[in-house]
Order: C-alpha cells, then sequence, then structure tokens
C-alpha cells in the first residue's frame, strides 16, 4: 500500500518552488532564521513530512532559497548586460541590477541578512556566499579593466562590492537608509571618483 505521504508524479519542481518561496516570506517576516520547517510548510500549504520529503532540513531549504535569490540576481544582470555598451554602461547596469526592485524588497533584504550570518557558521552558505561574491567581483572587473589598470580594477571592484553588501545591511537595520536611486548614486559616484582618481596616476 503506498504512503499517502508520497508526492504525486510530477509534483516536485512546483512544490519545492512553493517551500522556496515560503521560507523566502517567513524569514521576511521573522527577520532571522528563526523559523520552523513546519511554518514554512504551512506556507506553502502542505505537510510538515511532506516539505521533509523533499528538503532534509530548515538549512537545505534555506540554502535552496537562496540558491534561488542568487539565481534571480544572475538572471536580472544579464538582462541588464549589452554587447554593445561602453564599459561604464556596464558597470551602471550591474549596479542597477545589483540594487533592482526586486532585491531590494523587505523579504529579499531579510534573507541576505540573514545570510550573511549563515555563512559564517555553515560551509555550504559560506561557499555559496563566496560564489556569489566572485561574480560580482569579477563582473565589475571586466568593465572597469577597459578604465585603468588591474590593480585599480580589483581595488575599485571590492571598494564597490562592499558597499552594495553595506546598503542590504544598512536598509535592514536602518529606517534611514539610502533608496533605491540614492544607493544607485552612491555607488556609481563611487565608481566615477576612483577612475578619475587611478586615471590620473596613470597620466602623470
Amino acid at each position: 500500500m503506498k504512503s499517502c505521504l508520497m508526492p504525486k508524479i510530477g509534483q516536485e519542481p512546483a512544490r519545492r518552488a512553493a517551500l522556496v518561496n515560503a521560507t523566502i516570506s517567513e524569514i521576511g517576516l521573522a527577520c532571522s532564521l528563526d523559523v520552523t520547517v513546519g511554518q514554512i510548510a504551512r506556507r506553502a500549504g502542505m505537510s510538515t513530512a511532506l516539505a521533509h520529503y523533499y528538503f532534509e532540513s530548515k538549512d537545505a531549504i534555506f540554502l535552496a532559497a537562496m540558491r534561488h535569490i542568487i539565481s534571480e540576481y544572475g538572471r536580472a544582470v544579464r538582462a541588464l548586460l549589452h554587447p554593445d555598451q561602453s564599459p561604464r554602461e556596464r558597470l551602471s547596469a550591474i549596479v542597477e541590477a545589483s540594487l533592482g526592485r526586486d532585491q531590494f524588497a523587505d523579504e529579499i533584504v531579510s534573507a541576505w541578512l540573514v545570510f550573511y550570518v549563515e555563512a559564517q557558521r555553515s560551509p555550504e552558505a559560506g561557499r555559496l556566499l563566496k560564489i556569489y561574491a566572485r561574480r560580482l567581483h569579477s563582473n565589475l572587473v571586466y568593465g572597469l579593466r577597459f578604465l585603468v589598470d588591474p590593480p585599480a580594477a580589483h581595488g575599485i571592484a571590492q571598494g564597490a562590492a562592499s558597499m552594495i553588501d553595506g546598503i542590504y545591511i544598512r536598509h535592514a537595520l536602518q529606517s534611514d537608509a539610502p533608496s533605491r536611486p540614492q544607493a544607485r548614486a552612491l555607488v556609481n559616484n563611487y565608481i566615477d571618483l576612483n577612475i578619475a582618481r587611478y586615471s590620473a596616476k596613470t597620466e602623470d
């Protein structure tokens, strides 16, 4: 006799997606990972046992949620990049995607904040965070290398990525954090000032 807990054939992708979205929503409400698989399962419209069928633990669901968020971010970056863009336009597109409306949603910001904390204790979360950081860094360096020398490109990229991460943390923790347009302007101004500074050094 088949178990009543066995999922219907063909339902796995939809139910995994529902659990991922429910995890993001629950973390957004709690502003922490202090939620249970039961809460996530209820929001996804399924039993706790069925949630455990698809994911062995809460940590596994959270990692799947962060992979989804990072994947959506990657799609946003690719959608804004075009072959005919100048190097500076490419940098602006990366900043725009990094501080996009979807990425700035409250529940997404909360998920990122929890992710930064989890990366300190979880090797898997730490590896995933390093992958995200390397991709952002390489995307920024690719545009910068046409405008400044390689050491400067890596330094500016590191600073810009740190600003983007810091803006998310401030948005999660402070009510007077910069708005999206203000945040984009801050990062772009930082990039422009440093391009000008390093360009002037090269000319000297």
